[in-house]
């Protein structure tokens, strides 16, 4: 073999070993990549409970090393568990790092924004009602409007179903679709409920129900009625017709690590955004001007 024959031979060789080391080391960084460890705890809001127990589920198939367990009943057990230590991460309806009112900031949290979340008056599905005002909804939630006959509806009692102090449905609701006008809080046609599972399980159940929750749960027995004529959908919050609606975010005790960092990197990805977040009815973040 001359000396130009043996050196095209070693550089094909060369060559083939570099290709498939670089490909053995891609299928490292990728095996590695799915070795995420460690323990994740969610606690908080019940608005954005179906979001967060469809990444805990996709997050989990992807790093099977990673313990984690999601719950949700109010916004305010988010920043309130992070603090205490009972939670890694808190779901919450505000930006619990800021005051809101009735709440002070929580010190030494972080804050990442995970969703835009619609929240939509609710009513039973058989109530011909289609359409409040926001002048009607202030006076029926203040208990001022007491029967549906007065907005258009039967003759029959309001039952007025609110959320209780602490939950962020409750918070974003009473600013955007009240414009920070008060609920009632006591008497005999008005309940207060925990979470926005049994928000849904008291309309439902109760034909003149009144009552409100986020988009990712309207379905079944219950429906959505329109905002001063327009419609509680994707659509019309991203065209900016319809102004009830939030951010939902995600808090850690300073700033995330490890696998919590992780699982809120994947949620703030572009495939979840535009994946499982949109047919859960929330929005991406980065679709709504701020």
């Amino acid at each position: 073999m001359n000396l130009k024959s043996f050196i095209k031979k070693f550089s094909l060789v060369a060559l083939s070993s570099s290709l498939l080391f670089g490909s053995s080391l891609t299928v490292t960084e990728k095996t590695e990549a799915a070795q995420q460890t460690g323990k994740i705890v969610v606690a908080g809001s019940s608005a954005l409970l179906p979001l967060t127990q469809q990444a805990a589920k996709e997050f989990k198939k992807a790093n099977p090393k990673v313990a984690i367990s999601v719950s949700g009943t109010s916004s305010i057990v988010g920043p309130q568990s992070v603090s205490k230590g009972s939670a890694t991460i808190g779901a919450c309806d505000w930006d619990a790092t800021k005051p809101v009112p009735g709440f002070s900031a929580f010190q030494g949290l972080n804050a990442y924004p995970i969703a835009v979340i619609p929240f939509a008056t609710i009513v039973h599905k058989d109530n011909p009602v289609k359409n409040l005002t926001t002048k009607q909804l202030q006076d029926i939630f203040a208990g001022k409007i007491k029967n549906w006959k007065e907005v258009g509806g039967k003759d029959e009692p309001i039952i007025v179903v609110n959320r209780a102090h602490g939950s962020g449905t409750r918070v974003n609701y009473q600013l955007k679709a009240l414009k920070g006008s008060s609920f009632m809080t006591q008497g005999e046609n008005y309940k207060e409920v925990s979470s926005n599972g049994n928000m849904i399980k008291a309309v439902e159940t109760t034909p003149n129900a009144i009552g409100y929750t986020d988009l990712a749960y309207i379905k079944g027995n219950i429906k959505a009625v329109s905002y001063n004529g327009v419609e509680a959908t994707v659509t019309n919050v991203m065209n900016g017709k319809y102004p009830v609606w939030g951010y939902g975010y995600l808090l850690t005790k300073g700033p995330a690590t490890g696998a919590n960092k992780a699982f809120i990197d994947f949620i703030q990805s572009k495939k979840f955004q535009q994946g499982s977040l949109k047919k859960l009815k929330f929005i991406p973040i980065t679709a709504m001007k701020k």
